[in-house]
């Protein structure tokens, strides 16, 4: 594959050089901000780019220079079903969140600019009760506009791209969707396996009319290409395998943009659902946004993925300009997730000839106002139907608990959030194993705390109360809309899985004075399963073996101590039956990719907790401590962050203790392995 790279800042310098020669020619990038190089098929276009001066821009978007026009771009990402300002697991009103609260930037945005397209960039049908309650209670129907849709509708989006869980419900399910959406709903590089065309529209081209400063309209012709994250193949394999294939993303808007630019664009946007990643490129890698800000041509990149922010994350990469919102001299935007903060990218155009050319570009993410109730009304109106039914879905009872369910302390300690998973899940797999060739092979269950902070936040956790158990508490102790897997695999399989998910553990130094962070920060809490039916010692003074891509980077370490079922040790050859789900049964987790046999049981994970509360009817929350840490000798200063509200929920004898308020809703705890 070959890149065709922006100037480096090594070449940028070199240019800067030349330039002194030429009193009257400008410098093309500042040091610390490269500029983008110009092609000679980018001069004749009319497509280079240069650093240029601070043009700024003025109320309406007109630009100081009169002769040029202000195109800003506005971006959403990952949005996951969040279209009403409203917690559906908390079953309240949350400011923090929703399509609805955006709106509102949104629409400031427009009377600052009338020259303004806006773009989603993908994950929007799944990700609450309000995108299942679509599938399964008020399944959508044919010739049906799906509420997602509509949302984006109300407030006049002009495309969006797929994000990965848009393939969660199978393709015939989002073909449907698709099929009403009002827009362009675009992919590049997923392919129909078949006939190897493209599954879906790869691009589209925009005729957008602008205003310039001196009041002229325009027309200004903006290419957008869709790009998703290839791992759709693992994820949802059960879904995709045989019907359609992907290629690479970063291959794939190479693949388009001679076609984009050849159908007249003037401007080039990419809408990458994937991470950011980082200045490598492997092909086929899930996290590309870096590389693509590389690309000659690209202009302005939406990218999300990660639920993360930028501007303000990733300036440990190269060639990151924080205050302009550029990697690479492109402009990018990362606007976190569930609706948190509106990306907005500001291109300065001017026309040369028949030609329009970028002279200046700037990228911010702007904040919703959690602090108010104001939203913009059309979203709510647009999907009010959906939304009042989810809430009363939502709260519909399924058992009681004699005992608050939490996982604030779920990264530290067996957990009764996820007890009751593992529990459900053996369950189900027990009835559903009867007279089979496994039924008499050892049953164990894997689970893992899908709420538990991290990149989310302070208050992402499962919290549920004493007393009645509903549907909305179900969903909260398992967020995914996962389906129910068994793989059959060894002892020695079994010992790779969990030492990759010990990698949720820094390495301490039971020497060490001072503190030491105990959780990976780098690691996915939906990583670190906890494997019942067996009991095992994690001893987190040894290194990690696996790094959270699971690739050995520790040959000969062993975290995983006293691995035993029934009291006696796990053999090597031993067979086992462990109950997951299909995104970790068509992963690449150690351990797991040995599975000699993989039973697709086609039932829903969240479905069988559901069903098995109903059948108890009162369950007992509580862990039966089947893993924990080996002791540690000396007295290292251990400490981690969960909630700042889990300090009055803090377990007896747990040697857990609260020290500190952190930020972001956080709080530090200490805790003392023995």
């Amino acid at each position: 594959m070959t890149i065709h790279k922006k100037l480096t800042a090594a070449t940028a310098a070199s240019v800067l050089a030349m330039s002194s020669l030429f009193a009257a020619v400008p410098a093309l990038a500042a040091p610390d901000a490269p500029g983008k190089a110009v092609s000679e098929k980018a001069q004749s276009n009319g497509k280079g780019h240069g650093q240029g001066k601070d043009h700024g821009w003025g109320k309406g978007g007109n630009p100081k220079n009169a002769k040029e026009v202000s195109l800003q771009i506005l971006g959403t990402s990952d949005l996951h079903t969040n279209f009403v300002n409203y917690d559906y697991y908390q079953d309240k009103v949350s400011n923090s969140l929703g399509l609805a609260k955006t709106g509102v930037l949104i629409e400031q945005a427009r009377e600052e600019n009338s020259n303004t397209l806006l773009f989603d960039n993908g994950d929007l049908i799944q990700g609450t009760p309000f995108g299942g309650y679509k599938v399964s209670v008020d399944a959508l129907e044919d010739d049906e506009l799906h509420p997602a849709y509509a949302a984006l509708e109300s407030l006049d989006f002009d495309a969006s791209t797929l994000g990965n869980h848009e393939f969660n419900f199978g393709l015939d399910y989002l073909d449907n969707a698709l099929e009403e959406a009002p827009f362009p709903v675009l992919n590049a590089n997923v392919y129909d396996a078949e006939t190897g065309e493209n599954r879906f529209t790869p691009y589209t081209i925009i005729d957008k009319k602008v205003v310039d400063g001196k009041g002229k309209e325009h027309t200004i012709q903006v290419g957008v290409i869709g790009v998703v994250a290839p791992q759709i193949m693992k994820w949802d394999r059960a879904n995709l395998e045989g019907k359609v294939t992907t290629e690479d993303a970063v291959e794939s808007v190479e693949k388009f943009l001679p076609e984009v630019e050849a159908a007249g664009a003037d401007v080039v946007v990419v809408l990458s659902h994937s991470g950011m990643g980082d200045e490598t490129h492997d092909v086929g890698e899930e996290d590309i946004t870096y590389q693509l800000t590389e690309v000659e041509g690209v202009d302005a990149i939406i990218t999300g993925h990660n639920h993360d922010v930028f501007p303000g994350s990733y300036s440990e990469l190269a060639n990151v300009d924080q205050e302009k919102g550029l990697i690479n001299g492109t402009p990018v935007v990362m606007p976190g997730k569930f609706g948190s903060h509106l990306g907005v990218i500001d291109l300065t155009l001017e026309k040369k000839g028949k030609n329009w050319t970028v002279t200046d570009e700037q990228a911010e993410l702007r904040a919703i106002d959690a602090t108010t109730d104001e939203v913009a009304e059309e979203v709510v109106e647009a999907v009010k139907e959906a939304h009042e039914g989810t809430i009363e879905y939502v709260r519909s009872p399924v058992g009681e608990t004699t005992a608050p369910i939490n996982s604030y302390f779920s990264l530290v300690q067996d957990d009764p959030s996820i007890q009751i998973v593992n529990n459900a899940q053996s369950w189900y797999v027990e009835q559903q194993r009867t007279g089979t060739a496994n039924a008499d092979l050892p049953l164990l269950s894997a689970a893992a705390p899908f709420k538990a902070g991290g990149r989310n936040g302070g208050d992402y956790y499962t919290n549920i109360a004493t007393g009645q158990i509903a549907i909305k508490n179900v969903a909260d102790l398992y967020v995914f809309d996962n389906t129910v897997f068994a793989l059959k695999l060894t002892g020695a399989d079994l010992k790779e899985w969990l030492e990759m998910s010990a990698g949720q553990f820094l390495q301490v130094d039971p020497a060490a004075t001072g503190e030491q962070q105990l959780i990976n920060p780098d690691f996915r809490t939906y990583n670190f399963d906890v494997i019942d039916g067996v009991t095992y010692d994690i001893d987190v003074t040894q290194p990690a073996k696996y790094d959270a891509d699971g690739n050995t980077v520790n040959e000969t370490a062993s975290r995983i101590q006293n691995l035993s079922y029934e009291g006696t040790a796990v053999a090597d050859d031993q067979e086992f039956l462990v109950v997951t789900n299909n995104y970790r049964a068509s992963g690449n987790f150690p351990g797991v990719r040995n599975a000699t046999e993989t039973i697709d049981y086609a039932y829903e994970n969240r479905q069988v907790i559901q069903d098995y509360m109903e059948e108890l009817g009162t369950i007992d929350p509580s862990a039966d401590g089947n893993w924990s840490f080996a002791p540690i000798t000396g007295d290292p200063s251990l400490v981690f962050e969960t909630s700042a509200a889990a300090q009055s929920l803090i377990p007896a004898d747990s040697g857990i203790s609260y020290l500190e308020a952190a930020a972001n809703g956080f709080a530090k705890y200490g805790i003392t392995i023995e």
